[in-house]
């Protein structure tokens, strides 16, 4: 297993593939406790910054084998020119000039010897990325290699060790030390708990100022609980509102503080909404399977809502994966001959996994075997593991970041909701977690009519018959925007009018946590033939109109559009059969995983 301090095996190739491997890799992500504060402790990272002759040439005559010969030769005329350059720049006392924001604090550029690490360290970053391009292999292995680099190079940035990071340097000054006594204090907490505190989490607790949105837990079982939220209009739409968030995070992503709650805009928009709230999976839940999410789940979510509203459907919302296990969940149900569904919203959601962007490094034959060789027949997979693979995909923002704030400047850091949730991590059933890995990242089965059976039935996506509403973030790096779209190739290919696709700005949560209120951002819509089952991704943005500010109102219309006529507000939560449990958010969100 490579760490920080662990100089490149013999074969790149061979470093390479190691790094692909999140076994192994993960060790970078982890507290890099050991060369952090000293001088020497990262001789790779020195050699990075230095810029010695023999590790490039070292690595030129590891990657050789699987480079074209001109693409050597120019990358390396190409890495000497630029290195001569800065070379007599230095000699001259001229100081480098950069643009990154991590070197952005005067402190970098007022030291000519910080200048000079910046600049080397950019040039090097640049020449090991302009390799791993120019190697010659198929695309995925091509991904994967991409990915180890990017990895390698971020770690090894001089503002992540004290010896090199200028502005940490000038803070324990200023400090007396003080800085660097408090930054060892928050690592050794952080060692503690596992992981790199990202948000003042003493400031949060769900239930308290996060996750407040008035409701109360109906109904219950050992998988779920579910919240029916307290009407705030005198009228309701007929038709309830069901969420389905992904069982990989906790709920409250969609209900933070009132200010960008989803819920809490939904019940002020007139919609009766019931959320589905995950257990956080422990060892007596390590042999649920993906039919269990599915029938256990969602589904008995969906017969208990139609129940509690007496109507015959109900509106389905599905969030990532959630929205995943909803597509599936409504299919079982069509294959039983029933459609009970009045709308599908699906949200940043996979249902062809042809595109799963930077994911795709994680998923193969080889390390999906191995999860199900240890997972398949029951266990857990650690919610903190899984934190640790998606803050791989933001190292710079969601890794390094923290560990030069924290660490080498010795602040806390801010309270921020959204970084509280995304600590709070959640476990998977090994069972459940395997099926899923394998028949969707890898196999991509799920779009193919009749390829899977789940719940004792074939699912066939094409069965579905309801009106949908597809949304996908421009700038998701979990599911692309295009990705997203796929799904309107997959629903309703008999009416492919009744598919709407809305595309938000930013990324896979920030682009849906997006108030109305604050009026920010823009999104994209399609009118003109946006709704074609033929069109293309790149076809419908190119016919599409930007329009500014939040995409909520676009969804409220449309759930409003299926919600059937309005009604008496009910005064009380569930009805006879379904008696208030607890207020919300519950107890099965409160459990931590870690």
């Amino acid at each position: 297993m490579n760490t920080p301090d662990a100089a490149p095996p013999q074969s790149a190739a061979s470093w390479m593939s190691q790094f692909a491997d999140p076994n192994a890799w993960q060790s970078w992500m982890k507290l890099p406790e050991a060369g952090m504060f000293g001088a020497n402790g990262n001789p790779f990272a020195a050699n990075l910054a230095a810029n010695p002759a023999g590790m490039v040439t070292g690595l030129l005559k590891d990657f050789g084998a699987g480079l074209a010969p001109g693409k050597l030769e120019a990358l390396r005329d190409d890495y000497l020119q630029k290195a001569g350059r800065l070379w007599q720049d230095i000699m001259s006392g001229k100081t480098p000039e950069f643009k990154d924001k991590r070197f952005s604090a005067p402190e970098w550029s007022a030291n000519p010897m910080s200048a000079f690490s910046v600049a080397s360290y950019l040039l090097n970053s640049e020449f090991l990325m302009a390799l791993a391009e120019a190697v010659e292999v198929a695309p995925r292995d091509k991904q994967k290699i991409r990915f180890a680099v990017q990895q390698m190079v971020d770690a090894l940035s001089p503002a992540n060790f004290l010896a090199t990071n200028p502005e940490a340097q000038q803070k324990m000054l200023e400090t007396n030390g003080e800085s660097l006594s408090k930054g060892l204090q928050n690592m050794l907490a952080d060692m503690q708990k596992g992981r790199i505190s990202q948000s003042d989490e003493s400031a949060f607790e769900v239930g308290r100022n996060v996750g407040i949105t008035p409701g109360t837990v109906v109904f219950e079982n050992a998988l779920f609980q579910l919240i029916q939220y307290t009407p705030v209009t005198p009228t309701v739409h007929t038709v309830p509102l069901l969420m389905v968030p992904p069982c990989i995070n906790k709920f409250y992503i969609l209900d933070l503080q009132p200010e960008n709650s989803l819920v809490r805009y939904l019940v002020e928009q007139g919609n009766t909404v019931f959320m589905m709230s995950w257990r956080n999976p422990d060892q007596a839940m390590s042999a649920i399977t993906w039919d269990d999410y599915v029938e256990t789940g969602a589904i008995r979510a969906i017969d208990v809502v139609r129940e509690i509203a007496g109507q015959d459907k109900v509106n389905v919302f599905g969030f990532c994966v959630g929205g995943t296990i909803a597509a599936t969940a409504l299919a079982v149900e069509a294959a039983r001959g029933r459609q009970p569904a009045a709308s599908l919203s699906l949200f940043t959601t996979l249902l062809d996994f042809a595109d799963t962007g930077v994911l795709d490094v994680f998923v193969d034959e080889t390390q999906v075997a191995r999860r199900e060789q240890t997972l398949a027949r029951g266990g857990l997979m650690p919610g903190r593991d899984l934190a640790t693979t998606f803050s791989s995909l933001r190292p710079n923002d969601l890794v390094w970041n923290y560990v030069q704030q924290n660490y080498l400047k010795g602040k806390t850091p801010p309270a921020f909701d959204l970084l509280y949730w995304n600590a709070d991590s959640t476990n998977l059933p090994g069972p459940m977690y395997c099926w899923y890995l394998r028949n969707t990242y890898l196999e991509n089965k799920l779009k193919v009519p009749g390829a899977l059976t789940v719940a004792g039935v074939p699912v066939d996506l094409r069965l579905i018959d309801c009106p949908t509403f597809i949304y996908g973030s421009r700038e998701d790096h979990i599911v692309p925007w295009d990705a997203a779209y796929l799904s309107m190739g997959l629903l309703n290919p008999k009416k492919p009018k009744q598919n709407r696709y809305v595309l938000g700005a930013s990324g896979h949560i920030a682009g849906v946590i997006n108030p109305a209120s604050k009026n920010k951002r823009s999104y994209w819509v399609n009118e003109a033939g946006g709704r074609s089952r033929s069109r293309t991704a790149a076809e419908w943005l190119e016919g599409a109109t930007e329009k500014k500010g939040s995409w909520w109102p676009e969804w409220a219309a449309f759930l409003a559009e299926f919600g059937g006529t309005d009604v008496e507000a009910p005064a009380e939560p569930g009805n006879t059969a379904y008696r208030p449990i607890e207020p919300a958010p519950g107890r099965y969100v409160k459990a931590r995983g870690d």
